[in-house]
This record gives C-alpha cells, structure tokens and sequence, in this order.
C-alpha cells in the first residue's frame, strides 16, 4: 500500500489549491497509509499555519479516521488521543497522540516535564 505525507493531508483537509488538491485525491484513490508521524505534523500545520481552533483540529483527525481510502498507523491510538484531545485541548494533539502511543505501546509511565501533560492518565511529571 501506497503511504502519504503530511503534505498530502494538508491538502485533503484544506483543500486550499484545486491542482494539488486532485492530485492528492488521485493519489489516495485505491488507498494509502498514514504514519502517525505525518498525522501529528499535518495537525500542527493546521493549528500554525491555517489558526485551526481545537475544535477544527479534533474534526480533521476525525475525518481522516473515517476516510474510506486511509488506513491510519495505530488507529486505535489515535482515536484514543482524539478522545483526550477533545477533552483536553490545551494539551496539544501531539502530547494526546504520544501518550495514546505510549499507552497503546505498553511504555507507561510517560515522563515529561510538561505540568499538563503529566496530569493525564499515564502521564508522570519528572
């Protein structure tokens, strides 16, 4: 199976330019996967460059898990982290997902020294 960068889910989301759009369109057409790593960079793209509130966020990490042509990396993981997410924006989808991993992956506790970050389940402040 073909794979996508963030690039391309930038542009499935966006869909802020028609030729590129298409492209993407027809490049994901018989199916692509999506590796956790582009998902967490499409997300910042649309929270830094496009001002996306958290709310838009939660729907474009949504309306990739449910895409008929995308199978994402982990999709249990990462509807896990959108669970999170939409309950705690602050924290950041990126911390939702590598707590989601970390969970999923079986490597609890998550130390960090982020004060949030540490107060969600499995989460250890260091």
């Amino acid at each position: 199976m073909r794979a996508v960068d963030a690039n391309v889910l930038v542009r499935l989301i966006a869909r802020d330019d028609p030729r590129q759009t298409a492209a993407a369109e027809r490049f994901i057409a018989h199916g692509a996967w999506v590796p956790l790593l582009a998902l967490a960079e499409t997300i910042w793209v649309l929270d830094s460059v496009y001002a996306l509130p958290s709310s838009s966020l939660a729907r474009a990490v949504e309306l990739l898990l449910d895409h008929n042509q995308l199978v994402i990396q982990d999709h249990a993981a990462v509807e896990s982290a959108l669970r999170l997410f939409r309950s705690r924006p602050s924290l950041g989808f990126s911390d939702c997902l590598m707590l989601a991993s970390a969970t999923s992956a079986g490597h609890l506790p998550l130390g960090t020294f982020d004060r949030n970050l540490a107060k969600a389940p499995g989460g250890q402040r260091i």
